[in-house]
């Protein structure tokens, strides 16, 4: 039964994705999530309290995709510049449901720093504060890696890190999955626009993109 449970919230939780992704969180109603799932909406609230609720919880599962990610490229890499590169490149291979949650996350992210008087809404979004929180120490913490190597020039490394994931940020504002231009191609672009603001004269061979959907 709690397999079957949580089998039914994931399904919830992607359900909601696609329309958040799709349509806009504030123009999609509860009501069209219950219908797509096959519920009536009285009984998304035994797993939701609310849309904004599902919302947090969703942003959180995002911060913790790219934290995920992050710990896979770095990790057990001793070489910086190759750490960088995997992150650079895995941060670009999305599914079309990680696009639209990542979405999502960019277009609701100011949503974090505003403290709800419900409960379970108040405790998803500090969790996706601190997951944020969490990640921006661990990528400054990298950068520092670089600059004490002296493969990046010194300089400050929250600013860097919010400059860096600000430019990252800003595709999911207007990539559609789809659409004319593959995420290859625009990994390609960004990732190199990355790295001239860290002032790095690292390449990334274009190859290294093709491992992308």
């Amino acid at each position: 039964m709690l397999q079957f449970l949580g089998h039914f919230v994931e399904q919830i939780l992607e359900v909601a994705v696609s329309h958040f992704g799709q349509y806009g969180y504030e123009e999609t109603k509860w009501a069209d999530v219950a219908d797509a799932v096959g519920i009536g909406p009285t009984a998304l609230y035994h797993y939701f309290v609310s849309k904004q609720h599902c919302l947090l919880e969703i942003m959180a599962a995002g911060i913790i995709d790219f934290k995920e990610r992050f710990e896979k490229a770095v990790s057990n890499q001793p070489d910086w510049t190759e750490a960088l590169t995997s992150l650079l490149v895995i941060n670009f291979d999305l599914t079309d449901l990680e696009v639209l949650r990542v979405r999502v996350l960019v277009a609701e992210q100011g949503l974090m720093g505003t403290h709800r008087d419900v409960p379970r809404e108040e405790a998803a979004r500090a969790t996706a504060r601190s997951l944020m929180r969490d990640l921006e120490f661990t990528w400054g913490a990298f950068l520092v890696r670089g600059m004490e190597q002296g493969i990046i020039p010194e300089q400050e490394p929250r600013i860097l890190t919010r400059a860096l994931l600000g430019l990252h940020n800003s595709v999911w504002h207007w990539f559609r999955p789809g659409g004319p231009l593959g995420l290859d191609e625009v990994g390609r672009f960004y990732s190199a626009a990355m790295l001239r603001v860290m002032g790095s004269d690292i390449v990334i061979p274009e190859e290294r993109f093709d491992v992308i959907r």
